[in-house]
């Protein structure tokens, strides 16, 4: 297993986006968090976030399933204590555990995952935003949701109150040789398209090369673009 990690400011001027991998033995917990800005102190919103995965990853562990529901149920819990001084604030958020050899993933807002096998693309997680839902009714189609200048109005995110979650998670599956997975915030995923995304994970001898090679990419398609804060987590299996 190889992982790589980025979280980069952008042009902007406080950095609202927290990534984290923790390790314990064999297995793994990777999470992204964007902050949303328009509701104030999105950087704390994301960083109680990711701090509540590693908590509770540091716990004993029963599932990879169990552990995300546990996880999300804790950092709503904690950002919704907090946001009496802070604004309502919110945040996206993204996570892949892998526990016992067996990996699921689950998501709220639009930070993405994205899971491949063998260099192909499996399964993308679906925003929760306005033009995602535009792309089900059949108005848009999914590469337009890049560009589309709705693309920030979000539907879901923790913080929100909720008497039910509205975080959506996968089903547990197996890990396999072959398997490859992005953990990405908005600001990354814009720039930077699925064939492109396969590309270079086609050339990469690990995550880390898959990784800088798909940041360079990014990076040169938001240059004049006003580029948000943008972040990632690749991780690869070829055992």
């Amino acid at each position: 297993m190889t992982f790589g990690t980025v979280c980069k400011i952008g042009d902007r001027d406080v950095n609202q986006d927290c990534v984290e991998a923790v390790r314990r033995g064999n297995d793994y917990c990777f999470v992204v968090a964007d902050g949303l800005g328009a509701h104030g102190k999105g950087e704390l919103a994301s960083r109680l976030l990711v701090d509540a995965f590693v908590s509770e990853f540091e716990l004993e562990l029963e599932g990879s399933g169990a552990f995300l529901s546990e996880a999300f149920d804790s950092a709503q819990a904690a950002i919704l204590q907090s946001q009496q001084n802070a604004n309502e604030m919110k945040t996206t958020a993204v996570a892949l555990s892998i526990i016992g050899g067996r990996f699921s993933w689950g998501h709220i807002g639009d930070s993405r995952l994205y899971h491949f096998r063998k260099a192909k693309l499996r399964k993308r997680t679906m925003d929760h935003s306005v033009p995602q839902m535009l792309v089900f009714s059949g108005e848009i189609s999914d590469g337009d949701i890049r560009s589309h200048h709705d693309r920030n109005k979000l539907l879901r995110a923790m913080g929100d109150d909720w008497d039910d979650p509205l975080y959506e998670l996968s089903k547990e599956k197996k890990l396999s040789k072959g398997d490859a997975f992005l953990l990405c915030s908005d600001g990354f995923w814009e720039f930077i398209s699925d064939d492109e995304m396969i590309n270079a994970l086609k050339t990469a001898s690990d995550a880390e090369e898959w990784l800088a090679q798909m940041l360079s990419i990014v990076e040169a398609a938001g240059v004049g673009h006003s580029m948000d804060n943008y972040s990632a987590i690749t991780v690869v299996y070829n055992a």
